[in-house]
């Protein structure tokens, strides 16, 4: 899975999907990433849901909600969202409650992934995100 924390942060796929933040001006790579988990009709790939609560970060941090959580893997990220102070719109915001929801539930590889020692730390780094996401 190539992860090594519970934060939205803490694995190579998000990191990888920064790359993709920074080559925009708009929010058009946060929609991309919700919209990947939502077209999923089957089991979703842990990549897609990955890169999903990375776009959810996002959110969170345009709303001015970091959760203290500011380290070296989310430089790219805090210097995009400071160089673009954009509104979230409404509509975004629900989409991305709607997707960590997929992303919690029954056929979502990425959970199965972090569940596997039991539930704990993982779902609540989610959780926390969703309340920042949402505040």
């Amino acid at each position: 899975m190539g992860a090594w924390g519970e934060r939205a942060f803490d694995n190579d796929m998000a990191n990888d999907w920064a790359y993709e933040l920074e080559e925009v001006e708009d929010l058009s790579a946060v929609e991309e990433a919700l919209e990947a988990v939502e077209e999923e009709e089957d089991y979703l790939d842990s990549d897609e849901a990955s890169a999903a609560l990375a776009a959810c970060e996002v959110i969170a941090r345009l709303k001015g909600k970091s959760g203290g959580y500011m380290d070296a893997y989310t430089e790219k990220v805090d210097a995009w969202v400071a160089a673009h102070p954009l509104k979230v719109p409404a509509k975004l915001v629900a989409r991305a409650h709607k997707v960590i929801d997929r992303i919690l539930g029954e056929d979502s590889e990425l959970r199965e992934l972090w569940e596997e020692d039991g539930p704990g730390k993982w779902r609540k780094a989610v959780e926390e995100l969703r309340g920042r996401v949402l505040g």
